[in-house]
């Protein structure tokens, strides 16, 4: 999915649901940006980021390691460093069940 895409399905179910306003392409695409600009924030201080009906994002610290370069076989330190974590809530867990 695209984010136009995701954008266009956003503002279509919205508007299916709330009839009475008007729900616009533009207030979506602004709103799902500024999302991003708020969980970064917080990704970067530390923190988590709630995904209703979907998890969390969390901010976890990776320990320097070796790695090999797999074209060269050449042998890498790895520095230690942040990385962003996606955690499923139950619900969707149970959902992508088979």
């Amino acid at each position: 999915m695209t984010k136009q895409e995701l954008v266009r399905s956003i503002t279509q179910s919205l508007g299916s649901i709330y009839p009475g306003y008007e729900i616009s392409a533009l207030m979506v695409r602004v709103t799902l940006e500024t999302l991003g600009e708020v969980a970064a924030a917080e990704l970067l201080g530390g923190g988590e980021v709630p995904l209703p009906g979907l998890g969390k994002l969390k901010s976890r610290d990776v320990a320097a390691r070796k790695g090999r370069n797999p074209r060269t076989g050449e042998t890498l330190d790895i520095p230690a460093h942040k990385a962003v974590m996606f955690a499923a809530c139950k619900d969707l867990k149970e959902a992508m069940k088979p």
